[in-house]
């Protein structure tokens, strides 16, 4: 990327979970475009059932030219997220862009009913996918107050409005939402847009150490062909869009599908081509492999 091109030169951004999949995605488009990025997670050391470390995030960040600012950080511990908050205050001075995606492991739902899972799911899901939103939201709203400036993007789902995964999925990204639209109401008069973003089918690398090869040379996931897919990179450049947009305010509230912000704002997914989950998840609904039809509510 060209310094013309660095939209997001001069700016803090804050991405939470970024040691893989979407989180690590965004942390990188945000870092190509300029952006100083501080990111949290909670992977060390790899993991060959979950691959990514933080440490792995920043040396890919700088590798692209980017400055990264890895920082070891459990979203269930408050006092960690205020230290997080603390550090950036103490750096930067400001931050601009926050990034809300800390979640918990949704894997072990796919396919069971809410009464076969353990309450302890329900905690996770809504204690940090949830919660951690809205605590971090906390921390960064004086701070983006005080420069009458900033955007805040939550990773979201289209799971907030019909059934997607599950029951605890549903609820917790129904709460998002609502998070979005009714902060967006109160940060409106100081120039703080908020506003959530609805990626497709993300390939990211915990997802890939499940899939498998075809032998018609197709990879899927539980049957579903990854050609759908799309790359973690995708979201992340819409949140560059977003975040570069002069006239964000006016997106404030709202939710968005990656296909419509990369039709709006001209980018694409890393290949040229722009994936619309929209369409595929029609296509899920018609013709789905059992195991996604139960993940999607057909």
């Amino acid at each position: 990327m060209s310094e013309t091109e660095k939209v997001l030169a001069g700016s803090v951004a804050l991405v939470t979970g970024a040691t893989r999949g979407i989180g690590k995605g965004i942390a990188l488009e945000l870092g190509a475009a300029g952006a100083t990025v501080y990111f949290t997670g909670r992977s060390t050391t790899e993991d060959p059932k979950r691959p990514g470390t933080v440490g792995a995030t920043a040396a890919e960040i700088e590798a692209n030219g980017g400055k990264a600012v890895p920082m070891r950080c459990d979203h269930h511990v408050d006092t960690e997220v205020s230290e997080v908050f603390e550090r950036i205050q103490k750096d930067e001075g400001r931050l601009d862009i926050l990034v809300n995606n800390a979640t918990a492991e949704m894997g072990s739902m796919v396919g069971k009913r809410f009464w076969e899972l353990p309450i302890e799911l329900w905690d996770d899901l809504i204690g940090v996918g949830l919660r951690s939103h809205y605590v971090a939201s906390l921390h960064a709203a004086p701070m983006m107050i005080s420069q009458r400036s900033g955007i805040i993007v939550n990773v979201s789902s289209h799971g907030s409005r019909e059934y997607l995964m599950g029951v605890a999925y549903g609820v917790g990204k129904a709460g998002v939402e609502k998070l979005t639209t009714d902060m967006a109401k109160e940060l409106r008069e100081h120039d703080v847009a908020v506003m959530s973003i609805w990626p497709g089918l993300v390939i990211g690398e915990n997802r890939l150490v499940e899939a498998v090869e075809e032998p018609d040379g197709r990879t899927t996931l539980h049957g579903l062909d990854l050609s759908y897919a799309e790359t973690p990179h995708f979201p992340g450049r819409g949140v560059v869009a977003l975040a570069a947009d002069p006239q964000r305010m006016q997106r404030t509230g709202g939710s968005f599908w990656g296909a419509e912000l990369a039709t709006d704002y001209g980018f694409t997914d890393v290949d040229g081509t722009i994936p619309d989950a929209r369409k595929l998840h029609e296509q899920l609904k018609r013709s789905a492999p059992d195991y996604w039809k139960d993940v999607v509510g057909t």
